[in-house]
């Protein structure tokens, strides 16, 4: 198989060429969760995936409809997910190798893991709280040790709870609530979901590696192993236990699941993609998706999403930044070759589409960006 012809059957899964169909739940399973460390980035996602989907469905979509949960997904990284598949997504997420926390004095055993865990589960179960609020409550419950300011994160010190957090959200006692003003909540999930339980694991894994194989498949385990950030040896024993096909993917064998051979195509049209989408993000050999001059102009240090990309044909061919106002949305586009007319209208129809996520006017310059890759 060739690259443009995986590109091309990835962009139609991910509902981007055509776009796609359903609401904003039903994009974020097409792309295996929306990432959504920079919120607005996730609301742009989902609606260009989507006819007639603004930013605000998307929030709809998640505080008030409640069909999206804002919780932390693959890598550990802040995902939309839908709210029908987060027991699958959770008995999946916490099956995988326990993760590298702190050692020494600075870190948790894992029967203090499991006793946070649980404890936060607990306070969480009819509140929604702040960090700072969800400190103090385990403080209390759990003892000062809980709370201890020994973690390093961003030139402060967190307290040593928030080392579990993932876990937490994983072991499915902890999402994201509503603000509180300019600060963050986390709940339980099952304050919304009534009954809410992970899924068995066994079956969650087989349903998470047959989702992410429809969406990004073909693949190798070290793709699906850097896509869940795990380790390398558990995804490969994993495809070895699974039903799966062998393919080549020009010249390197990949995965994909028995009987998912239809491919209609190669990739055509020009696409935006915002800040961390998935699809950059997911889709390998990552040489393949950013090659040449997109290497270097369109990763940071070898890692994708910090820069918005311009596709074309299914490959990097261009980044891009955004300046929104209360009215407008100015877009800058540096793509890495001249554009032809008929690229150039494909492109025009994109950010009109981004305008009409953002509930605002476009304006489009295509030139060079001085803006630096998002942290």
């Amino acid at each position: 198989m060739t690259w443009s012809e995986v590109s091309g059957r990835r962009l139609r899964r991910h509902g981007l060429t055509p776009p796609g169909h359903g609401g904003p739940a039903d994009a974020a399973a097409a792309m295996c969760g929306a990432h959504a460390q920079v919120m607005s980035a996730a609301e742009v996602s989902i609606g260009l995936r989507l006819p007639d989907t603004t930013a605000s469905d998307v929030r709809d979509a998640l505080w008030v409809e409640r069909r999206l949960v804002k919780t932390f997904g693959p890598r550990g990284t802040v995902h939309l997910l839908p709210a029908a598949d987060l027991a699958l997504w959770c008995g999946a997420l916490g099956a995988l190798p326990a993760a590298g926390r702190l050692t020494g004095d600075a870190g948790v055993t894992s029967a203090q893991a499991d006793e946070l865990v649980e404890a936060i589960g607990a306070v969480l179960a009819d509140a929604e709280l702040t960090v700072d609020e969800l400190t103090e409550a385990l403080a209390d419950r759990v003892g000062p040790w809980a709370v201890d300011p020994v973690m390093p994160a961003f030139q402060d010190m967190w307290p040593r709870w928030r080392q579990v957090t993932e876990l937490a959200a994983h072991r499915g006692v902890l999402c994201f609530g509503p603000n509180k003003g300019r600060k963050v909540t986390y709940t339980h999930p099952a304050r919304w979901l009534p009954g809410f339980a992970p899924a068995p694991r066994a079956e969650a894994v087989d349903w998470l590696l047959g989702r992410y194989l429809h969406a990004y498949g073909p693949a190798t385990p070290q793709h699906f192993a850097r896509w869940l950030a795990t380790t390398p040896g558990w995804a490969s024993g994993l495809f070895g236990a699974s039903d799966l096909t062998e393919v080549s993917l020009e010249g390197t064998r990949s995965w994909i699941a028995r009987g998912d051979d239809a491919f209609a195509g190669p990739a055509e049209g020009v696409v935006l993609l915002p800040h961390f989408d998935a699809f950059a993000v997911g889709s390998q050999p990552r040489e393949l998706l950013y090659p040449g001059r997109a290497r270097d102009r369109a990763l940071s240090r070898g890692q994708a999403g910090n820069y918005p990309v311009l596709l074309i044909d299914g490959v990097v061919a261009g980044v891009w930044h955004q300046r929104k106002s209360a009215r407008a949305v100015a877009v800058t586009v540096e793509p890495f070759a001249a554009l032809t007319a008929r690229r150039r209208g494909q492109l025009d129809e994109q950010v009109q589409r981004l305008a009409a996520v953002l509930g605002v006017r476009p304006a489009l310059t295509i030139g060079p960006i001085s803006v630096g890759p998002h942290a």
